[in-house]
């Protein structure tokens, strides 16, 4: 791999976290009444974004529906199977229960990605036109569930109020 590619996925990697850092940080300020903060953190964000694409592409990471469902399959796997338990040992080697906390649930939730990934990529494989149904996203816990938000998450506990629609 030549450097210029690691600097690619480095630069990816960087502007994708200073996305979600600026959209949390955005939250933050909304809370705090500081709007046009807020909104000077969102559209660092959006541009961070533009930032991420553009280096994805480059890298040629954004290829078929088919491919992409392969890889969103492989990357939950690895997240779930080796990354997350590995994390989870560490934590409790620590006797650091926010961070266990916090590993287990994305581990749990990773599985349901997997999934959902699977499913996605088998009614591709198949022809089946997918139904359009909506997803709920639990935002405590990032639990993802297709058609309805349940009455309770199954994997925090947290209430029907706390799920997200995504369209």
């Amino acid at each position: 791999m030549s450097k210029t590619t690691d600097n690619l996925q480095a630069a990816f990697a960087g502007e994708s976290q200073a996305n979600r850092k600026y959209l949390f940080f955005s939250e933050k300020a909304d809370a705090a009444g500081k709007k046009q903060v807020a909104r000077l953190f969102r559209a660092a964000a959006e541009a961070e974004t533009v930032h991420a694409r553009n280096h994805l592409k480059v890298l040629g990471q954004i290829k078929t529906e088919r491919e992409n469902l392969e890889a969103a399959i492989g990357g939950e796997n690895y997240e779930f199977t080796q990354m997350y338990p590995a994390f989870i040992e560490q934590a409790k080697k620590e006797s650091n229960k926010p961070a266990d906390d916090s590993f287990d649930l994305a581990n749990k939730v990773e599985q349901i990605h997997h999934k959902l990934f699977q499913a996605a990529l088998g009614d591709l494989q198949a022809g089946k036109t997918a139904k359009d149904a909506p997803y709920y996203v639990c935002q405590v816990c990032g639990n993802t569930v297709e058609g309805v938000a349940p009455d309770r998450c199954p994997i925090c506990g947290s209430p029907k109020s706390k799920f997200k629609r995504v369209d």
